[in-house]
């Protein structure tokens, strides 16, 4: 049986391998602290949970449901928006609830995509804005990821030096893996781009909510007039809510974008079960508290991981935003490549954290670190990681490469 056309067009995914060792460790016994994969370990609202239970089989609940999300859910998230960013969204045209921001995104790229579109996509990025587009025939274009006026430049010799010219412009800020947060100047100036040069806008807002300045939320690109004409912005409730494994989450903007994603959809799922989208609807219509309380939690889990990453003579770069740190690999261990340095961070300290080449090749000298166990397991993580570094340099001569003689 010969390849598949597009599992050949996808590169191995290199979270598994890290996975793998992962799994032997455990089975050995040992006791790995994972910060790799950005799995929410917060409880879900216990309001949110009563709900879901309460519907779970009412009448007609077991039922197929509507692809685009009920009626109820669709017009909580409109609510949000208007609440959240001042931003006015009609629920029956500029909302589609989908199965995860994951799912709408790679549902979008098959919506708009034809074989050989160019789509740009920052690198460092999450692995599906870059193989939703592979996957849907598209060819993409790597751009800088750090949101500042530098990044023009970058994007204007990308679109003069596509053939075809691009179709889409990805964005993700907070950013995963990064942490970037981008103002409302800069999205300006992107929407202000992405018109002159006819692009799509598709912005991932999945960690809208989790940030560190409570006088400086992220700000949505739909809050730039006129940014609607052209853009989908996609959010989730997996991190603002802990609700990872629910897989819930919307798609909003533009209506002609939204109906060709609604009728891709049509054509694949039913939607997500519909007591899971009634207690989503309770979710986005209940108390704050439960957000607030979720980025408290995970703003002390961050200072736990500068503070104490510091002291284990490893400096993190402080995020403002995301629940993880993008962190450079030490110097001493960089010839390696973050595969190779994750590999070997597992084996000697028992701890795990995601290679940063699995968000693209310019993430290679560094790592991303998640926030998802508490304070007391993160100290013990950097206490593993102080005596891996004490001890390196007297257990792996014949691995970490020597300096150059000068």
């Amino acid at each position: 049986m010969t390849d598949f056309h597009r599992i050949k067009r996808l590169p191995p995914y290199v979270f598994e391998q890290v996975n793998r060792i992962k799994a032997a460790a455990r089975a050995r016994g040992a006791d790995i602290i994972d910060l790799g994969m950005g799995n929410p370990d917060l409880d879900a609202p216990r309001h949110v949970i009563e709900k879901l239970v309460e519907t779970a089989g009412k009448p007609r609940t077991d039922r197929y449901s509507a692809s685009k999300g009920i009626a109820g859910l669709r017009r909580a998230q409109a609510g949000y928006y208007q609440r959240r960013f001042g931003v006015s969204l009609d629920p029956d045209t500029q909302v589609v609830a989908t199965l995860g921001s994951k799912e709408g995104f790679a549902n979008m790229a098959q919506a708009i995509t034809a074989p050989g579109d160019v789509v740009l996509v920052p690198n460092p990025s999450y692995p599906i804005h870059a193989f939703g587009f592979l996957m849907a025939g598209g060819v993409i274009r790597s751009v800088p990821a750090e949101p500042t006026p530098a990044m023009f430049p970058a994007l204007e010799k990308a679109v003069a030096h596509s053939i075809p010219k691009p179709v889409a412009l990805v964005v993700c800020y907070p950013s995963n893996p990064t942490a970037y947060v981008a103002g409302l100047d800069f999205y300006r100036d992107l929407v202000a781009f992405a018109k002159k040069h006819e692009l799509i806008l598709l912005s991932d807002l999945a960690y809208a909510e989790v940030y560190f300045d409570d006088n400086n939320p992220p700000p949505s690109v739909l809050q730039v007039p006129g940014a609607i004409d052209c853009t989908v912005e996609f959010t989730s409730l997996s991190k603002t809510f802990s609700m990872a494994g629910w897989r819930m989450g919307f798609a909003v903007g533009n209506e002609r974008l939204l109906a060709a994603l609604t009728r891709v959809k049509s054509y694949l799922d039913y939607g997500a079960f519909t007591p899971i989208q009634v207690a989503a609807t309770a979710a986005l219509n209940g108390p704050d508290d439960c957000i607030k309380e979720m980025r408290a939690t995970y703003k002390k889990r961050r200072d736990a991981l500068i503070e104490s990453f510091g002291k284990a003579g490893w400096k993190l770069p402080t995020p403002e935003a995301s629940m993880f740190a993008w962190v450079p690999i030490p110097e001493k261990f960089r010839a390696l490549g973050s595969l190779e340095f994750s590999k070997l961070l597992l084996e000697k300290s028992d701890v795990a954290v995601a290679p940063g080449i699995g968000f693209g090749e310019h993430g290679d000298e560094y790592v991303r670190i998640a926030l998802v166990e508490n304070e007391q397991r993160i100290r013990q993580a950097a206490r593993n990681v102080r005596r891996f570094f004490d001890n390196a340099d007297r257990t792996l001569h014949n691995v970490v490469p020597m300096q150059k003689a000068v």
